[in-house]
């Protein structure tokens, strides 16, 4: 997990309703970030304490974060998939490029492809005038419907090495295949871009995220690049637990 204050220490993130009934209703959610397990230590488990319990760890004014908007250029999958998986995350952030690169591409084929889960990206830039950048960059290239393919080449591994200056920004989104790169340009810089990343910036920091990446899984709080296991347990949960809503409501 990286903050701005540090890429290689844990630190708790608190997570709050982001407007003043749901905070009276949720208080205070804690959760505990950590960096990923290192792979290569026997034992090493994932310290975010997913519980299997399908209501376990969720908050159900919390799900109201997920938008489900269809025409939404910087989401993948079905609009009204039963689980939601809204990701906070900066292009800068060494984890996030660790999330994009070794387990989300694995939720993307087990979950996305069938139906069952929609991830919402969020841009959540806190390393400086860099990532603000990648950050319009990316919301451009979305509006051309080419953000999940230049969201995988800022996170390419060895990329965020490379900086995020223009000229950088504009050979990613080539590699990307955005169609129109003058467009792209002038979107990049636009009251538009700055506006949408605004929002979701502004959404983050009201949850209390101060590190990336983050997540919400269905109201469900997941700090840090966690193992595959900790998102495939939350997923499973959520989609049991949306299941069950569904008969009951029959």
């Amino acid at each position: 997990m990286s903050s701005p204050q540090s890429s290689s220490k844990a630190r708790p993130v608190l997570i709050v309703a982001g407007v003043a009934v749901a905070a009276a209703l949720l208080g205070l959610v804690s959760y505990t970030a950590t960096k990923p397990a290192d792979p290569s230590a026997s034992g090493s488990s994932s310290v975010a304490e997913v519980s299997a319990a399908p209501e376990a760890g969720v908050y159900e004014q919390l799900e109201k974060y997920a938008r489900r908007d269809a025409s939404d250029g910087l989401a993948l999958g079905r609009a009204d998939a039963p689980v939601v998986l809204i990701e906070y995350a900066d292009f800068k952030c060494g984890y996030c490029g660790q999330f994009a690169r070794d387990t989300e591409p694995a939720l993307v084929k087990k979950y996305v492809e069938n139906g069952t889960l929609r991830i919402e990206w969020r841009n959540f830039p806190i390393f400086g005038e860099e990532s603000e950048a990648v950050a319009r960059a990316s919301w451009a290239a979305g509006q051309q419907g080419r953000f999940w393919q230049f969201h995988k080449a800022a996170y390419a591994d060895g990329a965020k090495e490379k900086g995020f200056g223009a000229e950088r920004l504009r050979a990613l989104a080539a590699e990307a295949g955005v169609p129109d790169l003058a467009r792209f340009g002038k979107d990049s810089e636009g009251a538009a871009a700055r506006e949408a990343v605004r929002k979701d910036q502004e959404q983050g920091y009201a949850l209390g995220a101060s590190s990336t990446p983050s997540f919400l899984v269905n109201g469900r709080p997941i700090a840090g690049a966690q193992p595959l296991e900790t998102f495939t347990e939350a997923i499973e949960a959520a989609a049991s637990r949306a299941r069950t809503s569904a008969k009951g409501s029959r």
